[in-house]
């Protein structure tokens, strides 16, 4: 894979976790949701983009869920900001993604999960981080619910 970059806009603490994961994927693979306004320790993985504009290698911890049909679900909230993140509107423009999870590397590709698979995953994710409710409440836009599937 291509050099990795951290986004430069990243919270200290955020680029902090991606550096844990990176070295360790057990210590960095659950996240204290306590910082983002959830309880308890949830489970995270890496998300590499490409950057849709500079092309770069791109990463992001993310919470997730596996799906139950051997994908992942994460959730492109945002914070309920009116813009999507710009990890959503990288996968946008290349679906090619890769992911770390735990100590686990792989390639995978990306899409918007829809209709009852979208509502059967958005209650899967509220009910593991309470959050995101509020942040869809926040927003006008329809918070995206993203399946990532290994290829």
């Amino acid at each position: 894979m291509a050099e990795i970059n951290i986004p430069d806009d990243l919270p200290p603490w955020i680029k902090e976790h991606i550096s844990v994961y990176l070295e360790d994927g057990e210590a960095g693979h659950l996240w204290d949701a306590s910082l983002g306004g959830g309880e308890g320790m949830l489970t995270t993985l890496l998300l590499t983009t490409t950057g849709r504009k500079s092309g770069k290698q791109l990463i992001t911890p993310l919470i997730y869920r596996p799906t139950g049909d051997g994908g992942y679900c994460v959730i492109a909230s945002k914070g309920g900001a009116p813009s999507h993140p710009a990890w959503y509107l990288n996968l946008e423009a290349n679906s090619d993604v890769h992911l770390k999870i735990i100590n686990e590397e792989f390639k995978a590709v990306a899409r918007v999960a829809e209709g009852d698979e979208r509502t059967r995953l958005w209650k899967l994710m509220v009910d593991y981080y309470a959050p995101y409710a509020g942040y869809q409440a926040l927003t006008e836009r329809r918070i995206p619910v993203v399946v990532i599937e290994p290829v």
